[in-house]
């Protein structure tokens, strides 16, 4: 049996959510902020499939990912096809000069290790990560969005 956890965290971004969705769709730019996203690579033959490769301390996985859902400005989602499973969406929301970025992850894991890791430190440390990638996330936005005027 396996147990699906899932984390939701967001952040409020000083830029325009046409500057935030711009950064945030090419795929392929994702590892300059997501801490353990080593390499995004999107497929010739579907730009719907993404190879993805996830790194850290020592472990490694990949798995092939598809866009389900995407809306302009609004809405990235995705689900895994092969690999990690894994699903999620990356939503936006307009504040005029600002804008709001939410992503929701969601992966499985072993039901009994998933509620012992879950319960212990690994949601926390997942949930921890990427709020520090979407603080990643805003530096890179705002660094960008300053060296464009």
């Amino acid at each position: 049996m396996t147990d699906w956890l899932e984390h939701t965290v967001q952040i409020e971004v000083e830029t325009p959510v046409d500057h935030v969705w711009e950064l945030w769709s090419d795929l392929e730019q994702m590892p300059r902020w997501m801490k353990w996203i080593d390499s995004v690579r999107i497929l010739e033959e579907d730009p719907e499939l993404s190879r993805w490769k996830l790194a850290s301390g020592g472990f490694e996985f990949s798995w092939l990912s598809r866009i389900t859902k995407l809306v302009n400005h609004q809405i990235i989602q995705w689900e895994s096809v092969d690999g990690l499973p894994n699903r999620g969406a990356i939503r936006f929301y307009d504040r005029g000069k600002n804008s709001i970025v939410k992503l929701t992850v969601a992966y499985a894991i072993p039901g009994i290790l998933g509620k012992l890791m879950d319960n212990l430190f690994l949601g926390r440390i997942v949930e921890s990560t990427i709020q520090a990638d979407l603080e990643r996330f805003r530096a890179y936005a705002m660094a960008d969005s300053a060296s464009r005027t």
